[in-house]
């Protein structure tokens, strides 16, 4: 029987080799669809048999959706629902792909900036397609300021500042997770054994954090554009 993890390896030189990327570049890939594929197997595993009395893997989840959901009402409102798609989609995939470079030898997809990028560009482009569509074209008063003179200056510091939450959003998950990779691989090299038990704790407390934080900052960035310009 294959090693999985000798499989994945496997997997990914073969798309290095296929595409013309770097080994990291296809670790995220192959990693990111395995994310993908666990994600799936555990919602069909709990909405497979639906029960009015939730148990096992139903149970889990109904926790974890309940609090996303809770978490969007408390931070947007009750306009925030029909963000809850989006909002859970990305924090439990960001969870999950931190996670899962605690398992010895797996890499985390967020710890590639391309992954990482990917969802920050997810989160720009719906803040401002749902500026847009709750606005429409008043959604510019957004960038000019209060006052109409200042409305020139006002415009490009406006574009600045949203060209760099994409930006920040990119960089502070995949510094934070390419970070704690290294160090776990530096651990692992010197003592394999007791010494990178402290990391890997302190790793599963990162992952959910961080996690946290890009989920509520979309929240914020949404919320942010459905307000009215002042």
């Amino acid at each position: 029987m294959v090693h999985p993890l000798l499989f994945l390896q496997f997997i990914s030189s073969k798309l290095s080799e296929a595409l013309h990327i770097g080994e990291a570049s296809a670790n995220a890939i192959v990693y990111t669809w395995l994310v993908i594929v666990l994600l799936l197997i555990i919602s069909k595993l709990a909405t497979g048999n639906m029960q009015s009395v939730p148990r096992g893997t139903q149970n889990f989840m109904e926790v974890v959706v309940d609090g996303i959901e809770n978490m969007i009402v408390d931070t947007m409102g009750e306009h925030g629902r029909p963000f809850f798609p989006l909002v859970a989609t990305l924090a439990i995939f960001i969870l999950v792909s931190n996670l899962i470079g605690l398992v010895p030898g797996f890499f985390p997809p967020t710890a590639n900036i391309n992954t990482t990028a990917a969802c920050a560009i997810i989160v720009f482009l719906s803040t401002h397609i749902v500026g847009i569509k709750h606005h429409g074209f008043h959604y510019l008063k957004h960038f000019l300021g209060p006052i109409w003179w200042l409305a020139p200056i006002m415009f490009f510091i406006e574009v600045i500042g949203h060209l760099s939450r994409p930006v920040s959003l990119t960089l502070r998950l995949f510094g934070n997770m390419n970070g704690h990779e290294l160090v776990l691989m530096i651990f692992f090299g010197l003592a394999p054994f007791l010494v990178p038990l402290p990391m890997m704790l302190m790793g599963v407390l990162v992952s959910f954090i961080q996690a946290f934080v890009f989920m509520l900052l979309a929240m914020i960035y949404i919320q942010g554009s459905l307000e009215e310009a002042h």
